[in-house]
């Protein structure tokens, strides 16, 4: 009997996954802010200073006195001066006076209100205003937004596009993240021939190697794997030689801290790679109850981690987001690295016939009463790969549902690069 355990159902499965990895998080590294797109920050950041930091205008205009607001009627003020966004000159107002204002530019001393321009009527070195302007209009305070010391951004959350703005806006020109692990993509079997390459009688096309390549890649948590120098791919494809593969796993654990491998790990008679990683390492669990993907593999060799996923096209894009994504975001210290659950409401009834959670590939669209609506895809075979092209999520049907009927909302799992 396996000294690991098996057939662990989904949940189980990730969990585990996440804890050793929580466990073997990356170490800090300080990067420029033009390269903290999708890092995970390692650190709370606080705010230095006040933002903005000065009282100033939020429109076009002519700042004043609040006290020189007509309350009926129309009143007469002198212009005294102009400021212009990022004029620091000393300027100010008093009773009867005000200033030429640009928006962004600091508040004269003094002034406490702005007339947008188009409110007011300019004669000469004067203008003219109206009853009904509002005291303490458009003008943005020192500390509106943040406060200094005030708490941005937690550790463990996602650097995404828009707080790249917020954390240059406080001035910060780097910030210290967790590093990217080194991946090694391995994808095995002597049926498999690279695309370009004529296939013979008993050979297919190698699709895993460049779909699990481009999920790396549009992923949010991770870099691009590390390319094979020999054919300049971001993966490596090993016959079923087992003097080889073991080859590859050692040269890749001395260099990796991730390997993911494709194929080769159920009980076939080429399936190598579980007695390797036994051999090399350690395995921490085999096969999870899932469909498909059940012959996953989580195990260890020197200093990598090591995921051996299912060679089926589905089934390695299915463990993939199901359970090696998440993984990857812990490594990289994700506060959440699991993505909150979605949901969608069936167009059609579905069954199945087993124990384990199965994932459905699906496509949802929005219809007119406003609800996410989702439609599983008629081919559903694991090694079967044209609904893939229409497909925009997977349908996750838990251990425990057998028959569920049109519109019963289910979990749905979004496929990469679905906006």
């Amino acid at each position: 009997m396996a000294d690991y355990p098996t057939h662990l159902s989904v949940d189980d499965a990730r969990q585990f996954i996440l804890d050793h990895c929580s466990r073997r998080r990356m170490p800090a590294e300080s990067v420029l802010l033009q390269s903290a797109h999708r890092r995970i920050l390692c650190h709370d950041v606080v705010a230095p200073r006040d933002l903005p930091c000065f009282a100033n205008s939020a429109m076009d205009g002519f700042a004043l006195r609040a006290s020189d607001l007509p309350a009926v009627g129309e009143r007469r003020l002198r212009i005294v001066g102009t400021r212009l966004a990022g004029d620091a000159n000393v300027v100010s107002t008093e009773i009867g006076e005000c200033v030429r204002i640009t928006t962004g530019a600091p508040m004269p001393a003094g002034a406490d209100t702005v007339v947008i321009k188009e409110r007011v009527v300019v004669e000469g070195d004067s203008i003219i205003i109206r009853a009904g302007e509002k005291i303490g209009a458009h003008v943005r305070p020192a500390g509106e937004d943040v406060r200094a010391g005030e708490l941005m951004l937690r550790r463990g959350q996602r650097v995404r596009a828009t707080r790249i703005g917020v954390l240059a806006s406080i001035g910060l020109a780097s910030i210290e993240v967790f590093a990217r692990p080194k991946i090694s993509i391995f994808t095995t079997g002597d049926e498999l021939v690279m695309p370009g390459t004529q296939c013979g009688r008993a050979q297919i096309h190698n699709s895993n190697g460049f779909s699990l390549a481009a999920m790396l890649a549009s992923s949010a948590y991770i870099s691009n794997p590390s390319t094979d120098p020999e054919n300049g791919m971001p993966f490596r494809h090993l016959r079923d030689d087992r003097s080889l593969m073991r080859s590859a796993l050692l040269e890749a654990a001395e260099a990796c801290d991730v390997i993911i491998t494709s194929g080769g790990v159920s009980a076939g008679e080429a399936d190598y790679l579980p007695g390797l990683v036994a051999e090399l390492g350690t395995i921490h669990f085999w096969k999870v109850r899932m469909r498909p993907g059940m012959p996953f593999l989580f195990g260890e060799v020197g200093k990598a981690l090591v995921f051996c996923l299912p060679g089926n096209p589905v089934s390695t894009i299915a463990t993939f987001l199901c359970l090696v994504g998440p993984a990857l975001a812990a490594l990289q210290g994700a506060a959440n690295a699991i993505p909150a659950a979605r949901h969608a409401r069936l167009t059609v009834a579905i069954e199945k016939n087993h124990d384990r959670t199965e994932f459905l590939r699906a496509a949802c669209d929005f219809r007119n009463d406003g609800v996410l609506w989702v439609t599983p895809m008629k081919a559903q075979g694991s090694a079967m790969l044209r609904g893939l092209i229409d497909a925009d999520s997977l349908i996750v049907v838990a251990e425990g549902s057998r028959c569920m009927q049109a519109g019963d909302v289910v979990q749905i799992l979004p496929l990469p690069d679905v906006s």
